[in-house]
């Protein structure tokens, strides 16, 4: 008799069923797993076998087959420990349950305790969608997993635990189910510790606003990280919808714990400048998620930005045009969301000086080009607003008066956030940063006489028909914050303000 025991996989961002069937028949002890197994699953045989009979019951000695349905996906992890557990005694005829409608996931010790998995997740939206009832799991994840309605979530510390359960001689309850509470968020951080910098404050409200790219460029100890390490503290609060998004990326990467199962702050991803490009895209055999995808919905700070290596800066050019990346191996080719605010910071030449009104610089004036031109021109383009943080002089640095705090910038975020809301309602657009070519002319109106303003503009600075486009919308957001239905000029000439940079450092006269 062949018994099935229904169980999940997960491949990329998407999860699918995986039937664990087991044979037992006549003759010399074996015990193989067959169904493209990768090595940590064929090591199921070893982690089922002890904790078969370190949990009291009797190992069956003969032949075992055990096949993990489809045979033409790669089996990858220990998840399927538990499953197999369960086939086996079944087929054992040591227990005799109705499963029927129940699915399992989880990793066996060697003593029978569950250890948590990976990917529960997406593991648990795929399982209710085809129907199941209960989602047996390991118990670390079943506050992950409840966040699904619709399912029983069943935590399971141990397989006695399970089998007495499956016997119907112990009571296991379903999870209560977990609903993320943004409102009670604190950081630890605050806009208010900024000393100065007004005009890079205005530039990161409106980023924040808008949802754009920033580039910060100044000499060190001028307040580049300080800036965009606040940043999260007043962007608006993620929708539900965005959570479960955010919450699949880390939990298939395995970076949720058992007091934080969900994901309800913004990430904020800083990966160091030596970081590879498998590191900041993704990458692997089977690629996993990389810096790129885990920032999803928050923000990705690139300190240091010359100092990254040049393939890792160009691959980002893609994801911040098309919010996605694709990486395609020999076995595998799989897409991952990266809808994701840029904020970078650098100095403006080795030493850090070029530029600056007291210190020499000591770099000559072919270093310091050569500095620069580790930014491209097409990755520059992409960088919404580019601000040059100056140093602070001492009145700034000694003023005590009471600055403005996060929680008051972020009020007039959401406000501005809210207005995009109801204006993008009914489109898959979120916010001015990701308003899409083919909606520009209708989401950011101009004025009779900002018309030949914008003409004027692009024969001066030379911009390209993207650099128009993201002056637009940076516009449409200073527009927004001011409550204006239509963008005049001066909100066109703060957002031109924000793309003069590269005509001091990169193009200079």
């Amino acid at each position: 008799m062949v018994v099935k025991v229904r169980s999940m996989g997960i491949f990329g961002m998407d999860s699918f069923e995986v039937q664990v069937e087991t044979d037992m028949s006549k003759g010399l002890y074996s015990f193989d797993v067959v169904g493209m197994p990768d090595l940590s699953v064929r090591e199921s045989r070893d982690r089922v076998r002890s904790a078969i009979k370190n949990s009291g019951f009797e190992f069956p000695c003969c032949r075992i087959v055990v096949n993990l349905a489809p045979a033409d996906i790669k089996k990858r992890g220990a998840l399927y420990d538990l499953p197999i557990f369960v086939s086996v005694l079944i087929a054992a005829r040591a227990i005799d349950p109705d499963i029927e409608d129940s699915a399992f996931i989880g990793e066996l010790s060697l003593g029978g305790e569950l250890r948590p998995v990976s990917g529960i997740l997406p593991m648990a939206i795929e399982a209710k969608r085809l129907g199941m009832k209960r989602f047996f799991v390991p118990a670390e994840n079943a506050a992950e997993a409840s966040i699904v309605e619709g399912i029983d979530i069943m935590p399971v510390n141990t397989v006695q635990e399970l089998v007495m359960y499956l016997r119907g001689r112990k009571e296991i309850k379903p999870a209560p189910r977990v609903l993320p509470q943004p409102s009670q968020m604190i950081y630890d951080l605050d806009m208010a510790d900024v000393k100065g910098q007004a005009k890079a404050k205005r530039a990161l409200e409106i980023a924040a606003c808008g949802g754009h790219n920033i580039l910060f460029l100044g000499s060190p100890g001028t307040g580049k990280s300080m800036l965009a390490n606040r940043l999260p503290t007043i962007l608006p609060d993620m929708t539900f919808s965005e959570m479960i998004e955010t919450t699949k990326i880390h939990s298939i990467s395995g970076l949720l714990t058992k007091d934080n199962p969900i994901v309800t702050r913004r990430p904020f991803r800083s990966p160091h400048h030596t970081v590879s490009t498998a590191g900041l895209g993704g990458g692997g055999t089977i690629p996993r998620p990389g810096e790129v995808s885990l920032a999803h919905n928050g923000v990705l700070f690139l300190d240091e930005l010359p100092e990254f290596s040049r393939a890792s800066m160009e691959l980002l050019r893609q994801p911040m045009e098309n919010e996605i990346v694709t990486i395609s191996r020999a076995n595998a080719s799989l897409t991952y969301p990266c809808s994701i605010m840029v904020a970078a910071a650098m100095n403006p030449c080795p030493c850090g000086y070029y530029g600056h009104p007291t210190v020499k610089c000591s770099c000559s004036l072919k270093t310091v080009r050569k500095y620069l031109s580790r930014i491209s021109g097409p990755l520059l383009d992409r960088l919404d607003i580019h601000v040059e943080v100056s140093p602070i002089d001492y009145s700034s640095y000694i003023d005590n008066s009471t600055k403005e705090t996060s929680a008051e910038i972020k009020k007039r975020v959401d406000k501005a956030r809210a207005i995009q809301l109801e204006r993008f309602r009914g489109t898959a657009i979120t916010c001015n940063a990701r308003i899409t070519p083919h909606y520009i002319d209708r989401y950011c109106p101009i004025s009779d006489e900002v018309k030949p303003l914008i003409e004027k503009v692009m024969d001066v600075f030379g911009f390209s028909a993207r650099g128009v486009s993201k002056l637009l919308k940076v516009a449409r957001t200073i527009a927004d914050m001011n409550e204006s239905e239509v963008i005049g000029r001066e909100h066109l000439f703060e957002a031109v303000q924000y793309r003069t940079l590269d005509r001091k450092y990169w193009r200079p006269n």
